[in-house]
């Protein structure tokens, strides 16, 4: 399949700008000649690429291509900083990663991956199980991600274990859970999200009392598949991950916080541990394309040092 380069560019464009106008502006091309470039190309694939949204969204095919023109300016980023005509400012890496790595080791990789490499990041927020969504569409060219199987078109590999606690402040524990963490005191004391895709305080709910959670997505809403003695906890949604630490160290609620981001506050006392020995572990897997090139190359091999300090490793050797 031949796609000329200027299309693929002008697919991104596109993209990045959300309309076939303002790709036309961005490219000091008509937006006759935009159009034709994608009729073209969508002939050539046998598909349609782009649904005529506003923005601009594509389609299953059109995701495919996406990728294939992100690669084509990475390679070509790549030889113009090779031939010493590369942006002034460095290249933009886009890459996504959850919440909670950002909040504790995360940055600090980013930020030695841009002094030793030139580059520059764009960092996109998404929730660790639906992170390889991002990549598979080509927004980022890598993805922080708790999903093993490679995106098609990219590698996977693991770098570590990631342990969540079941955790709340001293006094919340003291009024909820002064005759132990039971199923009956977990049905009534009200627990944290991050937000509605969260599952790890359910999943630590089922694991302690042994019965499901109502509320969870994608969960049924009595039609037989989840029994009506289902425990339903009030619940209280934070979407940041240093917020939620702190909700939770004020006693607002009991949620899950990765080790890391709770280890001073059990050393000091300013949160206890609901259920000792009860870590939940969350394998983290660096997926990025599957392309040779200096930047990426570097940027995984940072994230896979640092991470062997931050993380488990032991279960990545």
């Amino acid at each position: 399949m031949d796609l000329p380069v200027e299309h693929l560019a002008t697919f991104a464009a596109i993209i990045d700008e959300g309309s076939f106008e303002g790709a036309a502006r961005r490219l000091h091309i008509t937006p006759s000649a935009v159009s034709q470039r994608v009729r073209s190309m969508e002939q050539r694939v046998g598909s349609v690429l782009l649904r005529r949204t506003r923005p601009v969204e594509t389609t299953t095919a059109g995701s495919a291509v996406l990728r294939a023109a992100r690669q084509v300016e990475r390679v070509l980023d790549d030889v113009a900083d090779e031939l010493g005509q590369g942006p002034s400012g460095g290249t933009l890496i886009p890459v996504v990663v959850n919440a909670d790595s950002l909040a504790t080791w995360f940055v600090p990789a980013l930020a030695r991956a841009a002094r030793e490499t030139g580059a520059r990041f764009e960092v996109v927020r998404s929730d660790e199980t639906l992170s390889t969504e991002r990549l598979r569409s080509g927004e980022v060219m890598a993805a922080l991600t708790a999903t093993a199987e490679a995106v098609p078109g990219c590698t996977s590999a693991l770098i570590g274990v990631d342990r969540y606690r079941a955790v709340a402040a001293p006094s919340f524990v003291a009024a909820h859970f002064s005759e132990g963490v039971s199923p009956e005191a977990l049905a009534v004391a009200p627990m944290i999200e991050f937000d509605r895709h969260d599952m790890f305080q359910r999943r630590f709910i089922e694991r302690i009392a042994g019965g499901a959670v109502r509320g969870a997505v994608g969960e049924g809403s009595g039609h037989g598949d989840r029994p009506s003695a289902a425990i339903e906890p009030p619940r209280h949604f934070v979407p940041s991950s240093a917020e939620f630490a702190l909700a939770v160290e004020l006693g607002m609620g009991w949620g899950m916080l990765p080790h890391r981001q709770c280890a001073e506050a059990l050393a000091s006392g300013r949160m206890v541990e609901l259920v000792r020995g009860s870590a939940f572990e969350l394998p983290l897997y660096w997926q990025r394309w599957n392309l040779r090139s200096p930047v990426l190359d570097r940027l995984s091999e940072i994230i896979a040092e640092e991470a062997a300090v931050a993380l488990d490793v032991s279960g990545a050797r």
